[in-house]
């Protein structure tokens, strides 16, 4: 025979699961402290200046 479930519980638990989820990322986009975002930043702009400053042809010369 097929399981009976209660569709009220199964439709909280996925609301639950779904919130769950979005609360994950959140905790990865927004749960960094300043100083690391700072970090990051910087390590990224030195990088892109380093890239860019290895091309041959200037940005003027097209």
């Amino acid at each position: 025979m097929a399981e009976i479930i209660n569709l009220r519980e199964a439709r909280k638990a996925k609301a639950r699961g779904e919130k769950e989820a979005k609360a994950a990322e959140n905790r990865i986009a927004f749960g960094r402290p300043k100083k690391a975002k700072t970090l990051a930043e910087a390590k990224k702009a030195i990088e892109f200046a380093r890239h860019e400053g290895h091309k041959l042809v200037g940005p003027d010369s097209e």
